[in-house]
Order: C-alpha cells, then sequence, then structure tokens
C-alpha cells in the first residue's frame, strides 16, 4: 500500500506545479523541539523521490535532532546547489562531471543510494499495454515516427487495433538526470540518435511542433494524461504512482522486458566501477552506467541515482549525514525501494558504497 506521502504525491502530480512539489521533511510536529538540533538540507533530483519520502520522514522519526529539508527539483539544480554550496547534500541521476569536481575545495563524495528504471508512459484510449521494439521507441524520439499507426508500431503489436492518431512526444523541460539516462541509452543503440539528439541533461530534441515539454516527471506525467496520442519518459515509481500505462521494451538480447525491481537488478549486475579516485577528497569513484545492459531478462534503462555529498563538512552535519547515509544503505531501507518502484542496490554494491561513507568527514 502506498503511504501517504505517496498519495499526496500522485494528488499533486496533476497540478503540474513543481514549487507545491518541493517536499520539506521536518519533525515540527513533534511537541517538543530538541536542544541544538541539526538541520540537512538537500536539493535535486525527481527520479529517487518517491523513496526519499519514506527513508527521509522514516530517519527524521527515529533521530530527534535531525531536521531534512529536501526540495525535489531537477538533477540539474541538485548540481547547481552543490556546486554552489547552497546545500549540504544534492541528488543526481547523471552523478556530475568530473571536471566539476576539481574546483570544489572542501572535496565531494558521490554515491549511488538507490537506483532505477526509465519508463515510457502513452496514452491511448482503451489501450493499456503496448509493446515497442528498439528501432521504434528510437524512432519516435527521433521524430521519425509521426503516427501510432505507423508499420513498425504496428508490427510490435500485431494484436491491437492502433488509431491513427498522431503522436505526441513529451519531454522534459529543464536539465534533467532522466533525460540524461534516457538520452544516453538511446545514444548507445543509435548512432544517428547520437548525433542528431545526443547525450545530455538537455538533449537537443527535433524541433517539432508533435514534441511537447513539461517540468519534472510530474510534469512530464501530468502532460502525457492530459494529451491522447501522448508518450513521454518518466522515472518507473512515478509512473506508477500516478497509474499511466507503460511500454514493454525490446531489451539488447531481444526480449520484451517490463520495468521492476527484479528486470533492474538483472540490469545492474553488469555495472563496472572505474579503479580510481574524485579528486580533492580521494574518495572511490562510484559513478558508472550500464547504457544497454546484454542479460536475457534485464530491463534496457536502468540507473544508478546518486548523493552528492561535501567530504569536508562540520563535524556534527558530517556525524548526521554518515548516520542517515548508514540508514538508506541499510538491507531493510534497500528493500522497501523495490516497493516504491525503484531498485534495490545489488548487495556488493550496497557494501561498497558503504565503506565510502567514512569519506563524508
Amino acid at each position: 500500500m502506498l503511504s501517504r506521502y505517496a498519495t499526496t504525491l500522485c494528488r499533486l502530480a496533476a497540478t503540474l506545479s513543481a514549487a507545491i512539489f518541493g517536499a520539506i521533511f521536518s519533525l515540527s510536529s513533534l511537541a517538543q523541539v530538541p536542544e541544538n538540533p541539526i538541520n540537512l538540507r538537500g536539493s535535486g533530483a525527481s527520479f529517487p523521490y518517491p523513496i526519499y519520502v519514506e527513508w527521509f520522514r522514516q530517519f527524521t522519526h527515529r533521530e530527534n535532532n535531525i531536521f531534512i529539508f529536501y526540495e525535489m527539483s531537477s538533477s540539474g539544480d541538485g548540481i547547481r546547489d552543490f556546486l554552489g554550496h547552497t546545500v549540504d547534500f544534492a541528488a543526481s541521476d547523471a552523478a556530475i562531471d568530473i571536471d566539476e569536481l576539481r574546483r570544489l575545495k572542501r572535496g565531494a563524495v558521490v554515491l549511488p543510494v538507490t537506483a532505477g528504471e526509465v519508463v515510457l508512459v502513452f496514452n491511448l484510449p482503451g489501450i493499456d499495454k503496448l509493446k515497442l521494439s528498439r528501432k521504434t521507441y528510437t524512432g519516435i524520439f527521433l521524430g521519425k515516427i509521426r503516427n501510432w499507426d505507423d508499420p513498425l508500431i504496428v508490427a510490435d503489436n500485431p494484436d491491437i487495433t492502433l488509431p491513427r492518431t498522431p503522436i505526441s512526444v513529451v519531454t522534459r523541460s529543464e536539465s534533467s538526470g532522466t533525460s540524461y539516462i534516457f538520452s544516453g541509452h538511446l545514444s548507445s543503440i543509435s548512432e544517428e540518435f547520437r548525433e542528431k539528439v545526443g547525450l545530455d541533461r538537455v538533449p537537443n530534441w527535433p524541433k517539432l511542433p508533435s514534441f511537447k515539454r513539461a517540468p519534472g516527471n510530474q510534469g512530464v506525467s501530468a502532460r502525457v494524461r492530459k494529451i491522447p496520442g501522448a508518450i513521454g519518459y518518466v522515472e518507473h515509481g512515478f509512473a506508477e504512482i500516478v497509474n499511466l500505462p507503460i511500454a514493454t521494451l525490446e531489451n539488447h538480447a531481444g526480449n520484451y522486458i517490463e520495468a521492476s525491481a527484479e528486470s533492474g537488478a538483472a540490469a545492474l549486475k553488469e555495472a563496472e566501477f572505474p579503479n580510481t579516485e574524485l579528486p580533492v577528497s580521494g574518495a572511490p569513484n562510484l559513478i558508472t552506467w550500464v547504457w544497454d545492459p546484454k542479460a536475457r531478462d534485464a530491463y534496457p534503462i536502468t540507473s544508478f541515482s546518486w548523493l552528492l555529498l561535501y567530504s569536508d563538512q562540520e563535524d556534527d552535519k558530517a556525524k548526521a549525514l554518515r548516520q542517515l547515509l548508514v540508514f538508506m544503505l541499510s538491507r531493510k531501507s534497500q528493500s522497501e525501494a523495490g516497493k516504491l518502484g525503484l531498485v534495490p542496490l545489488p548487495e556488493n554494491v550496497r557494501l561498497k558504497v558503504l565503506n565510502a561513507v567514512t569519506f563524508v568527514q
């Protein structure tokens, strides 16, 4: 059953108001405010938001002197705030460029704390199941496939009568980690996409009237729901919450795979971390991508989501952040991610990340 926070999120998604979606987690409801409270401020990605709601709520309920304030916006905003030293931590689905870390005198620790899948949600009245081959979904986001009865889509779905309806493609309007993950996958499987659109937090989407833009996973979901014939990319947890139909995608092995904790875990098994250190902090480099997993049962668009933290913190904040990270990385907390449409970290990755928590000092 969804938590009351997730239920609230579902209701707010339809409003298209990112400002309202900005979440503040606090213990203001407690009858007695503790002395010397520790305030932790963060901002950034919407991709892991469903599980962050739960983790931050549970942690602040358990700890009586730590307040967590997290403003959900986008990975680009989180990276900007982190580099500008206006937060204590940031969340990013695009990790962060190594070169950007060289200018941080305090050093940085970049930790994958959860993972998720980018899914394609669609709005075709009367149709709630849809298969899309690699060639088909790449063609849609290149702007080459423009109607739902295109021969390629018909060939993918021989048992469905598809309408002549024009396809409206909804993309993110801001610098987005979800866009980075999705465009990274498409760039890895299509040379044409890589050359024309590219891998970026703000991809160069086709300049066509059929391409629409919306802010955040919540904005894309709401606009897809509003436009018959629309398709867009969002994080799996958001798609589950707002109850939009999700396409089944062909993976590298040629199998049509649904997004799930199991198919995401199969993809993440192929992750290989570089044997390098981050500049300034010397923390292990835990930034890696699985752009096109080869396993037969792997969901094709799966990625980690990272927290960005300073390696040199005030002592009390460093201790509180380490407590929070250990809580988020516990087996119990990780298991909860799968219940909200995300993917728990593989055990070998979880232990690797736990060992790196000590670099937050």
